[in-house]
């Protein structure tokens, strides 16, 4: 089979290698359709790894595809069937992931194509509880963007914020894959949504996509811009995943008691807050990293209603380095997806 594999940092190439053999008891063989890149694959691919892995590596954690084969024991699923796949290899038997919190795993495998091979190849076996079957309707290509795209969203505004209809929530970086998904599922939750982008295209997207209001970080505070919209009071939640450079105008964009949700830390890790700041307003800070299978299936169940994922670019095998190097350049709009089988 093909398989898209990291030789060495920042250098991919496209490989023929031996297809997995059949399935073990309570496996399936999946055959992968598609995959979707986001900012994990651009830090795997310049060596930012937060733990050792063994080159050459198998690349991308966000997948959808079909069953093969089913290993001895599996019932819930059948051959022919579409499914999304969980993004972390997790032991399915500590508390964590009894009680259905597999992103707080306590002997994880690692992040399929950052830790350990991922999706892009062909041919994939892995743990049939780690399959979340799709729903009637849902294409591949919009399947493809469940298990790390909608299924974060999900967990960080429903679980971790508690967003309800009628708050007001700010997200950054809205031409981003989760921020257009954020976008998405807070409208459609009844929340006013305001929303950060970095040009006058962007801009014009995100309103067509349903937000509110749009603030260009590159011209306008955007804090300044969040407490005149909001006269003076604030937002209820703050969606944050690019870390340093908008931390404190998070912070002063929130409300008294207000909530935020972080992610990422795409412009950088280290912050500063204020503590007094912190207790006065009662602010509520939320680390948030993936998401539990039950939000995969959770996303999958809004697509099937008509909640799709935008999608920017679909592309081959061939062409997943060039949309790497669009992501790092932030030259995208919403979800890049490249497909592996016909």
């Amino acid at each position: 089979m093909r398989a898209l594999r990291l030789v060495a940092e920042q250098q991919l190439e496209l490989h023929d290698i031996a297809a997995p053999g059949p399935p073990q008891a309570g496996e399936v063989t999946i055959r992968v359709r598609a995959v979707a890149l986001n900012h994990i694959d651009v830090w795997g691919f310049r060596g930012m790894a937060f733990a050792k892995r063994k080159l050459p590596l198998i690349v991308s954690a966000e997948a959808a595809g079909e069953i093969m084969a089913l290993g001895a024991g599996v019932s819930h699923l059948s051959v022919g069937q579409q499914v999304a796949m969980y993004s972390a290899r997790t032991c399915g038997d500590c508390r964590p992931c009894r009680s259905g919190c597999d992103n707080l795993c306590e002997n994880p495998a690692g992040i399929m194509g950052f830790h350990i091979d991922g999706f892009a190849c062909e041919q994939v076996n892995m743990p049939a509880r780690l399959a979340v079957p799709t729903p009637p309707g849902v294409s591949v290509t919009d399947a493809a963007c469940a298990a790390v795209t909608f299924s974060t969203v999900e967990h960080m505004l429903f679980d971790n914020a508690r967003l309800v209809r009628g708050e007001t929530v700010l997200v950054h970086a809205g031409g981003s894959g989760i921020g257009t998904a954020a976008i998405t599922l807070a409208k459609a939750a009844g929340c006013t949504v305001i929303t950060t982008v970095g040009d006058t295209v962007k801009s014009t997207k995100a309103r067509a996509l349903g937000a509110d209001h749009v603030i260009n970080y590159r011209e306008e505070r955007f804090e300044h811009i969040v407490r005149k919209l909001t006269n003076k009071r604030g937002v209820d939640v703050v969606f944050e995943h690019t870390g340093v450079d908008t931390w404190n105008g998070s912070l002063l964009s929130l409300r008294r008691g207000g909530r935020l949700v972080t992610c990422g830390a795409t412009s950088g890790a280290s912050g500063q807050i204020n503590l007094m700041q912190l207790f006065q307003q009662q602010y509520k800070i939320f680390g948030s990293f993936g998401a539990s299978i039950r939000n995969v299936g959770d996303g999958l169940q809004k697509m099937a209603l008509g909640l799709r994922p935008t999608i920017d670019t679909e592309v081959a095998m061939e062409d997943f380095g060039a949309c790497l190097e669009r992501m790092r350049n932030r030259d995208v709009f919403g979800k890049m997806v490249v497909h592996i089988a016909p």
